[in-house]
């Protein structure tokens, strides 16, 4: 079982367990329907397409409503470190969730008490607290846009608002941030580092760029990063892919389905979601 955790910006959507389908411009869980436009519906929706594609099965969500102020999360924190340790779960994809050391270390906790320790994926807000909290090493994935990266590597912000300015101001250098990430203990095993050009890293250094078919409109549109970490979450196990392969292979599927969907900057994300059927046939033929 794969499972996706994240919040809805919806106050009163409650805390929400069950296999995801999509189904147009929407996504349904529990009999519940959720627009995909972006967040953890449109990372959902990308990992469910792909994995009905390539024929894994379904993926299983667990949402809550936060509209920023916290009270969801943690109640979807709480719930993880209840009912995390007796399941046997592949991976587990952390996305939007307010940042919380302590809540955080408790659902490591859970996690520690599994039959054995799934793949650990995580962006946006988990990232943050996984950082936070000095346990980013302990991940499998981490995926950050070029700004997140900036945080991650630096040593001394404990909260992304207080980036330092001079790290903020070096946006293009991504080698050096990747760099620092690492020397701080600040980073993933890999990292898929999202932007004009898709970056693929482990402590090593940068292991794969991508930057094919170029579409400028994916940069100007809200949630093309979210399936791009759906697309990772899919991949990673299918067809006995590692981490790089998948994280590589999700790039460019990603990239792929804009192509195809023609996006202009005034595009909705489900628009490259449809796409992803073309798109996975076209780049996983020639790579798996």
């Amino acid at each position: 079982m794969r499972i996706v955790v994240g919040t809805v910006p919806v106050e009163e959507f409650p805390l929400t367990v069950g296999e995801v389908t999509v189904d147009g411009p929407f996504l349904m869980i529990d009999g519940k329907r959720v627009p995909v436009n972006r967040g953890t519906p449109a990372l959902l929706a990308a990992a469910a397409t792909a994995m009905d594609i390539t024929g894994q099965g379904k993926i299983t969500g667990i949402l809550v409503g936060d509209i920023g102020l916290g009270k969801g999360s943690r109640r979807l924190y709480e719930f993880l470190t209840q009912n995390l340790a007796g399941e046997d779960v592949e991976s587990l994809t952390f996305h939007y969730l307010q940042p919380d050391v302590d809540w955080h270390n408790r659902v490591m906790f859970a996690i520690e008490q599994m039959p054995q320790k799934p793949l650990l994926i995580a962006d946006a807000g988990f990232m943050y607290a996984a950082k936070m909290s000095g346990q980013a090493p302990a991940y499998d994935l981490f995926t950050p846009d070029v700004g997140e990266l900036a945080f991650l590597a630096d040593e001394t912000a404990p909260h992304p608002f207080y980036t330092r300015g001079f790290i903020l101001h070096e946006e293009n250098n991504v080698p050096d941030l990747i760099r620092r990430a690492y020397h701080h203990d600040n980073a993933a095993h890999h990292l898929l580092v999202k932007g004009e050009v898709d970056h693929l890293a482990d402590r090593s250094g940068i292991l794969h760029r991508v930057d094919h078919p170029r579409v400028e409109a994916m940069e100007a549109m809200g949630g093309t990063g979210d399936t791009l970490t759906g697309l990772a979450t899919a991949l990673i196990g299918a067809c006995r892919q590692s981490v790089p392969t998948a994280a590589v292979a999700a790039g460019r599927i990603n990239r792929k389905a804009g192509a195809l969907a023609d996006l202009t900057p005034a595009s909705q994300v489900c628009e490259l979601i449809d796409q992803l059927p073309r798109a996975i046939e076209a780049v996983l033929r020639n790579t798996v």
